[in-house]
């Protein structure tokens, strides 16, 4: 198993597609500004997952995917402040995409910290 078979990172690469569809409309000005930041958070989500599985340790994995949580977070902070500035309208069903992955991700971390335990 790899981590493309993990549903976090198939979720986390399926919101990269939604957020750059959702920045594509933004003003010109934020090119290089939050339209940017948020294609960056977002995009370092499952990358995050992903080169946190090709480490050579469990503990490595998890603080990888710790980090994949907190660009998860700046993502939704994201999301809100481009709502708030009138760049989005209705960002309801992404914000449930990114609590979901959230729940998700957290799961997958106690996952990884059990399995860590139990194998020393």
């Amino acid at each position: 198993m790899t981590h493309k078979d993990l549903d976090i990172w198939k979720g986390g690469v399926g919101l990269v597609t939604e957020i750059y569809r959702l920045t594509r409309g933004f003003p010109k000005m934020e090119n290089y500004g939050l339209a940017s930041q948020m294609q960056r958070a977002a995009v370092s989500y499952p990358s995050n997952i992903a080169e946190g599985a090709a480490r050579d340790s469990i503990a490595e994995y998890v603080r990888f995917v710790y980090i994949s949580l907190g660009s998860l977070s700046e993502l939704e902070t994201q999301i809100i402040i481009s709502k708030n500035l009138g760049y989005a309208s209705d960002v309801t069903i992404l914000l449930n995409k990114v609590e979901t992955l959230r729940k998700m991700t957290l799961k997958f971390i106690k996952y990884l910290k059990n399995k860590m335990e139990k194998h020393g």
